[in-house]
Parts: C-alpha cells; structure tokens; sequence
C-alpha cells in the first residue's frame, strides 16, 4: 500500500514504523482516515443492505454477507483489503489502547497496547476467501488480548 505522505515521513525518520493513531501517534494527520474509507466494502453492504457505521456490531452483519464477490478475482482481492483496513478501523475504535502502525513496507497492522501487532488485512483476505475467520469473531478474539 502505497501513502505518499508516509513515504515523506520516511524520509525525516528513517525506517521505523509509523505510529498513525492511539498512544505514541506521529505526526501522520489523516492516515487513520485514508485507512478507513473502504470504498468497495461500503459499497458492497450498501448494495446488500448493511450499515458499516463502523460499530462492532457491523462486523457481525459483514459476516452475515452472501460472499458473491468470490466469483470475480480482483474484487476479491480488493474487498479482501478493505475487509481487514475496516476490521482495523473498528479495533482501533473501541479497544482500548490500540493503534494503526505502518510498517517500512506499507502493511499497516494494528498495535495492542500488549505489544502484539495484528494483522488485519491478511484477515481480512482470509476472510474475503472462506468467511473464517469471521471478522466479529477475530475481533472479539483480539480484544481480549
């Protein structure tokens, strides 16, 4: 995932991750926000008549999906990203100390306040592929640790 401003922000910093929200953030105003627009999987729900209002209920509801983008590659693909920057925008919300990083290779993962970094867009590619793990449950699992 390419950002042109992280890659400024690279430049100043060198090759640490970037905090982009939640404790320790950087300077790095509108990641988070970039990171949450999901485009493909709000359209998607809308069209199937879900709300991504970005509670942890709409997860729940995102699982309930009939999974008919499985038939076409790229949408699959793409959906699979928006799935997990989503699933990530919702643990960055309402647990507890959590926060966007990205990586020196442009995978944003989602930091607990344990240490543990998450992830969340090969889950949501997992996910967009077979329906497991269901994002409300990889969700519920995550927030607990």
């Amino acid at each position: 995932m390419k950002i042109p401003f992280v890659d400024q922000w690279r430049k100043r910093h060198g090759e640490a991750p970037l905090v982009v929200s939640g404790p320790g953030a950087d300077d790095a105003e509108g990641v988070a926000e970039l990171l949450a627009e999901c485009e493909l999987l709000r359209a998607q729900a809308e069209a199937a008549g879900v709300e991504l209002d970005d509670s942890v209920a709409s997860l729940a509801a995102l699982d309930q999906l009939v999974p008919r983008w499985r038939e076409d590659e790229e949408v699959l693909h793409w959906l699979g990203n928006d799935a997990g920057l989503y699933l990530g925008t919702i643990m960055v919300h309402h647990v507890a100390g959590a926060a966007w990083v990205i990586w020196p290779n442009g995978q944003p993962v989602v930091r607990l306040t344990s240490g543990r970094e998450i992830d969340v867009v090969e889950a949501g590619h997992a996910w967009a592929e077979s329906g497991a793990p269901e994002l409300s449950q990889f969700y519920a699992e995550a927030a607990e640790s």
